[in-house]
């Protein structure tokens, strides 16, 4: 990754927040977007995520197959998301503005903050529990000296970030690929893969707990590419983040099932306290904890700073700032950290079935937001976005945008009656015996609604529009 500041001078302190990344600040190569999302999915809540599958019925091999699929399905359009970054220059959720209206924008926001709230608390419980074994002092001391850690690069943002992801990539592979050989000379492995016959309600569950991962990433995968030189490839920008975030993620979603395939019950107990045991002699246990926090630092940062984006996102449609002080905006990240480390600290027992039911709740909400942001940037607007007008309620998208956020009610109402929840199956569901495939309706009838309503009411410009100062010719 190119810098433009002298070798092995400390990260600056990011100064952009949500305004548009000038060209002459524009640096880096997609490469940079595969460290960083190899190193975010390399790590121990994605190895529950895979645990998950077997967990809850699957066998290991199917499961395994079932979250490849869906891994390579989110990670298709969580990339193309990560596309438009380099264009726009923009946070993603500021760009959605150009479907949703400035003000309308808020809808989708206030559920992707709660998302950010669930990942982070949820990261800092096992991230926690991994320092207090390190530190020797109790989970709850752990979590808060990680919320600490997690400030700390996020307020310094950018540089800082994609330095921790590059070694969260090196230390990923290390820790995991370490465990994986564990797993292979500890357990007969061979004894609990394909001893369950193929079951489509447990298979599609993996691919929808595959495919939620992948999407949750969408609404702030484009917030580390926009600063991408705008020449930057689209194709190039999204092979580099869909290879990272789905090699990655694959790789310790397999060690999840595998582990929880030979584990039984001993995984499910205590996640953090079997992979060191698992890792064998205290001192190799103790870099394994290292391991998990380090993974967990890397994605709990893009939670914090994510967060932060959409606070700040939402707050400024109704001020019309672009920019705000250095010290308003590291207070935004504390207060946001804060809260995370306060639920985590409250977090319930029945850590595994709770993850699980927060995955798929947000893969509810998330995949009509995804199918009408990338039909209208790809196949209504055509990558031809009015900047300015992302930051004025009187320009050309408006305060509200009707189509779009009837669109998305609609696209999150449909799965009702195809959802497998805990508190709630749809009827649909139970005639599948059970398979939940409300994403995939949800992408797709959001999609087949918003194409034809948008063609007809959407006021695309002609051409891409850049504030004054960064205008550049036409491509």
């Amino acid at each position: 990754m190119q810098h433009d500041r002298p070798p092995g001078a400390a990260p600056a302190v990011e100064r952009r927040t949500i305004d548009v990344i000038p060209d002459a600040e524009r640096h880096g190569t997609p490469r940079s977007q595969f460290t960083l999302w190899f190193g975010a999915n390399m790590q121990i809540t994605a190895i529950v995520d895979g645990a998950l599958a077997v967990v809850f019925g699957a066998d290991a091999l199917w499961a395994i197959v079932a979250l490849l699929i869906g891994n390579v399905l989110g990670g298709v359009v969580m990339a193309l998301h990560s596309a438009q970054g380099p264009r726009l220059g923009l946070p993603q959720m500021i760009s959605s503005r150009a479907q949703f209206g400035v003000f309308g924008a808020v809808v989708p926001l206030v559920l992707v903050v709660l998302m950010y709230l669930g990942f982070a608390a949820t990261g800092s419980v096992l991230a926690g529990q991994a320092l207090g074994r390190i530190l020797h002092v109790p989970a709850t001391a752990g979590i808060l000296v990680f919320g600490a850690l997690t400030v700390i690069v996020a307020v310094t943002g950018y540089r800082l970030i994609h330095t921790v992801g590059r070694i969260a990539t090196v230390v990923g592979v290390c820790g995991l690929g370490y465990l994986l050989v564990a797993v292979f000379t500890t357990y007969d492995v061979g004894a609990v893969i394909g001893v369950k016959p193929f079951e489509a309600p447990t298979f599609l569950l993996a691919v929808g707990l595959g495919a939620a991962w992948q999407l949750t990433f969408g609404p702030y995968v484009a917030d580390y590419s926009r600063y991408l030189p705008r020449s930057t490839p689209e194709s190039a920008t999204f092979w580099g983040t869909f290879a990272g975030s789905v090699i990655g993620s694959q790789w310790a979603m397999t060690l999840g099932a595998l582990i929880a395939a030979v584990s039984g019950d001993a995984f499910v107990g205590d996640q953090v306290g079997f992979v060191g045991e698992l890792a064998g002699p205290a001192a190799v246990a103790l870099l394994i904890y290292l391991v998990i926090v380090v993974g967990k630092l890397t994605v709990n940062t893009l939670n914090a700073y994510g967060g932060f984006m959409c606070l700040l996102t939402t707050v400024t449609a109704f001020n019309g700032r672009t920019r705000i002080s250095p010290v308003a905006r590291a207070l935004y990240i504390v207060g946001f950290t804060a809260v995370s480390v306060a639920v985590a600290i409250m977090a319930s027992a029945d850590f595994l079935n709770n993850f699980k039911n927060f995955v798929l709740v947000l893969l509810m909400v998330f995949t009509p937001w995804s199918a009408i942001n990338l039909t209208d940037y790809y196949r209504i607007s055509r990558e031809r976005v009015d900047i300015p007008a992302l930051y004025d309620p009187a320009g050309r998208y408006g305060r509200w945008n009707v189509t779009a956020l009837v669109c998305y009610a609609f696209g999150v109402v449909i799965q009702i009656p195809f959802l497998a929840q805990k508190l709630y199956t749809g009827p649909v569901t139970e005639l599948l015996g059970g398979a939940d495939i409300s994403w995939i309706v949800g992408l797709v009838a959001t999609a087949v609604l918003y194409y034809p309503w948008a063609r007809r009411t959407s006021n695309p410009p002609a051409e891409m529009i850049y504030p004054a100062a960064e205008a550049v010719p036409a491509r």
